[in-house]
């Protein structure tokens, strides 16, 4: 799973987000959700959005992801612009959108069903290697109803993984978990994703827990209240393994409240 993480070197630019805006239409008049908003993701970089609730946090990752088109401005990757939902763009979503009625080993296959070069043996060898990597060897047979709600939500990081991307977005990942267990796992995550046991080359996570944000990113981009536009950003140069009982930790986390008050 280590495909494609020899294509750009540490620090170089994977994801661009050039003067992105979004409008719905209201009636006849356009309603304003994001307003010129620019950031970047480097290689082995995990980069956090932030802003408050509503202010299309959410939006912006489907639009990176290629789900949603923006109203104007681009996204690339690497050298290529985004215009639709790709091979090489992952997500993993705050529910663990699972099926019931499938294994573990069958819900990561499934992820798999629109690769049609791949025989079954092969998506199953790459779901197999996902499960690994994420830390579930011995419960490919097991069923959702059977997991508890972190290991739901590796087989959720090992479906995305399976896709073998470049790009890994997250959306509130941690939110629907007990706090032991989203404690447990973001100190897994990135050690799990900037690893070169996977192909995964940026990571883009979406959160409004500063802590959480403090404890993961390399880069924080905080985002203003509708219509949305980039009010700061900062790169967060705290040496890993964070602590966070330290002040300099807690001096971090002022930082980005200051930017969201």
């Amino acid at each position: 799973m280590s495909q494609g993480r020899v294509q750009v070197a540490r620090g170089d630019t994977v994801v661009t987000v050039d003067h992105v805006s979004l409008d719905y239409r209201k009636e006849k008049e356009p309603l304003p959700v994001l307003t010129d908003v620019s950031l970047k993701a480097g290689r082995d970089e995990l980069v956090a959005i932030t802003g408050p609730s509503g202010c299309g946090k959410s939006t912006l990752l489907r639009i990176v992801s290629g789900l949603i088109r923006p109203t104007s401005g681009t996204v690339r990757v690497l050298d290529s612009e985004v215009t639709g939902p790709r091979d090489d763009i992952a997500m993993v979503f705050q529910n663990f959108v699972l099926l019931p009625w499938r294994t573990a080993l069958e819900n990561v296959m499934f992820g798999l069903t629109s690769k049609k070069e791949l025989t079954e043996a092969q998506r199953q060898e790459r779901a197999q290697k996902a499960l690994d990597v994420a830390g579930l060897t011995g419960f490919e047979s097991v069923y959702p109803g059977e997991l508890s709600g972190g290991m739901k939500q590796r087989v959720g990081v090992a479906r995305a993984l399976a896709t073998e991307p470049k790009v890994m977005l997250m959306d509130e990942p941690f939110s629907s978990l007990d706090d032991l267990t989203a404690e447990r796992l973001r100190k897994e995550t990135y050690t799990l994703l900037i690893s070169p046991q996977t192909s995964v080359q940026s990571v883009i996570l979406v959160s409004h827990n500063v802590e959480e944000i403090i404890e993961l990113a390399d880069k924080v981009v905080v985002l203003s209240g509708r219509p949305a536009h980039v009010v700061g950003e900062l790169t967060v140069d705290i040496p890993r393994p964070r602590n966070k009982k330290s002040d300099e930790f807690f001096q971090w986390v002022d930082k980005v409240y200051a930017l969201l008050s």
